[in-house]
């Protein structure tokens, strides 16, 4: 616990600024559909703005995750919001073309590697056992809840007052997380810094010696490779689906499909994570996969046949992807070393986001190369990714992690977490 806040008020306080810091981070992913006809955007050109995000983030992580090991977590985590403010501003200010979409949204990766993972670092240094598992489930649902939120908010603004909006309500968000952070958010408590003499910054060795975290690293990989390419790409997926069947969309419009998605997955990832708790992390991620490779290989195909379909199995598939997230992530979180917990994280997150930048980028091109935006392009498209995911079975069914403190079953299990 901290020596100055309730461990509830601190999970409060970070998931509350979580939620502001996190809420422009789909916007461009809502309004890809307007941004690619306004600026005449290929289906690759739009992979790749979205996917320098995560590039941004992919780079940036190791060393700002591994800092929070040496110092207050609390610090990095301000500088990473007031990066994603400054990121939001001159993308709704300044940004008119391809070049300048890039370097906003690298921007915004890195602020983000500065407040997603340093955010869940500030609480597992609060927490431990079951209790931290749950923090980091309700973390989880807090960037969750503001994902979801991003893909309705920003529909409403750009359809309201313009897109530009959209951007600069992020940017006034994440300065009420900046508040937060700078004013709410207590300094750590003394002694829980590592000493800088201890290990170089960037050594990860002993994380990668360290078997079941990266059983759990390895599948939150290929999670996030199927998860951003669906959440990346859903919007436009619906749009093109809705003007094949018009009228179809009507009732329910591609962003507020993609808002479902995100509130039922965030319920979904929390849900998983007590399954996991109750029932076993590994059946419970197994259980998953299996099912959103069954889903992933027919959703882009459904375009061929209806808009309800469609809508249908992206809400589907988003509850499947999300089941295991925050399990894999509790997982990672739950078999590190203490003294190496940041730089497990960080390698953690290397990796995930690593497939969160393949995954939207690798949409855009197999579409391009499929000859452009058809049902046939679609579903190659998603296809890829039910593929991918054979790599996440994989990882869980042969490094088989450990179960960790508070699950069912912990006590027996019979793998030391450095094997």
């Amino acid at each position: 616990m901290t020596t100055t806040v309730s461990a509830g008020r601190m999970i409060a306080m970070v998931c509350t600024a979580q939620v502001l810091a996190q809420i422009g981070t789909y916007t461009l992913a809502a309004l890809l559909p307007v941004i690619m006809q306004a600026w005449s955007l290929s289906n690759s050109e739009a992979g790749w703005i979205m996917s320098m995000f995560y590039a941004g983030y992919t780079v940036s992580v190791p060393v700002l995750v591994s800092l929070t090991d040496r110092i207050d977590p609390r610090r990095v985590y301000c500088c990473g919001v007031a990066m994603l403010v400054c990121s939001h501003l001159v993308f709704a200010l300044v940004a008119d073309q391809f070049w300048w979409a890039i370097a906003c949204r690298t921007a915004a990766g890195i602020g983000w590697a500065g407040t997603y993972m340093p955010g869940l670092k500030i609480l597992s240094d609060a927490l431990e056992g079951r209790p931290q598992s749950r923090g980091v489930s309700w973390h989880a649902a807090s960037v969750g809840v503001s994902g979801a939120l991003s893909f309705f908010v920003s529909g409403v603004l750009a359809t309201w007052i313009g897109w530009r909006w959209a951007f600069g309500f992020g940017a006034m968000c994440a300065g009420g997380a900046l508040l937060i952070g700078l004013l709410g958010i207590p300094k750590r408590p003394a002694g829980k810094t590592a000493a800088p003499s201890q290990r170089a910054l960037l050594d990860f060795r002993p994380v990668f010696r360290n078997r079941s975290a990266m059983a759990y690293a390895l599948s939150y990989a290929v999670h996030t490779w199927e998860m951003n390419a669906l959440r990346g790409w859903a919007v436009t997926f619906l749009t093109f689906t809705a003007l094949s069947y018009k009228g179809q969309a009507t009732l329910i419009a591609p962003t507020t499909v993609a808002t479902v998605m995100g509130l039922l997955g965030t319920w979904s990832s929390v849900f998983g994570n007590e399954m996991s708790i109750r029932f076993g992390r590994q059946r419970l991620i197994l259980t998953a996969m299996v099912g959103c490779i069954i889903v992933g290989s027919v959703i882009g195909f459904s375009s061929a046949i209806s808009y309800y379909l469609a809508a249908g199995l992206v809400i589907l598939y988003g509850l499947l992807i999300w089941l295991d997230s925050s399990s894999l992530t509790a997982g990672t979180v739950g078999s590190a070393e203490p003294e190496h917990r940041g730089a497990t994280l960080a390698v953690h997150s290397t990796l995930g986001f690593g497939g969160g930048f393949v995954g939207p980028l690798m949409m855009g091109w197999i579409l391009d190369l499929a000859g452009g935006q058809s049902a046939l392009g679609w579903g190659l498209a998603y296809a890829h990714v039910a593929v991918i995911m054979l790599i996440g079975v994989f990882a869980i069914t042969v490094l088989r992690p450990k179960a960790i403190a508070g699950d069912q079953g912990a006590a027996e299990a019979s793998q030391p977490s450095g094997a």
